[in-house]
């Protein structure tokens, strides 16, 4: 196939809005998918200002936020490294990676978040035990949002 064509086929593609296009021209094959690259930085600028907001609040505040302080001090969570799918298993029928109750070392593998049709292997970046999780399996994941709780 020539480049001509192939360049043809891609603005066709973006322009029309379809999600995806696969031609077979003999023992050539070319599949084309159109994905919006906007829901990757829309995250990273959303997460700050709630951070923000919370260290604003608490000083506001001094005597009930050590109340408040404590119970926060003992469960942790594991965040989503970025936006996608998450998953608690490798594959439908299979165990999940952890569950409630396990105990989870810094580095192991807690789940998967489908990004752009890749898996990627979300590690967990502290230790501790699984007293819950904050998203269900097959659930929609932003970049920052807490994937399971830590004791």
């Amino acid at each position: 196939m020539d480049l001509r064509k192939l360049k043809t086929l891609i603005d066709l593609v973006s322009e029309s809005g379809v999600a995806e296009l696969e031609i077979t021209e003999g023992e050539d094959r070319v599949r084309i998918v159109n994905r919006p690259a906007v829901s990757v930085a829309e995250p990273v600028t959303m997460a700050p200002p709630a951070v923000v907001t919370a260290t604003v609040a608490q000083p506001a505040a001094p005597a009930p936020a050590p109340a408040a302080a404590e119970p926060q001090t003992n469960s942790r969570s594991i965040t989503s490294p970025m936006v996608g799918t998450f998953y608690r298993a490798p594959s439908p029928g299979a165990a999940p990676f952890v569950e409630v109750g396990d105990t989870v070392k810094k580095g192991q593998v807690i789940g998967i978040i489908e990004a752009m049709k890749l898996l990627n292997e979300v590690e967990a970046d502290q230790d501790g035990v699984v007293t819950g999780f904050a998203v269900e399996n097959g659930q929609p994941v932003e970049f920052g949002q807490p994937l399971l709780i830590l004791e």
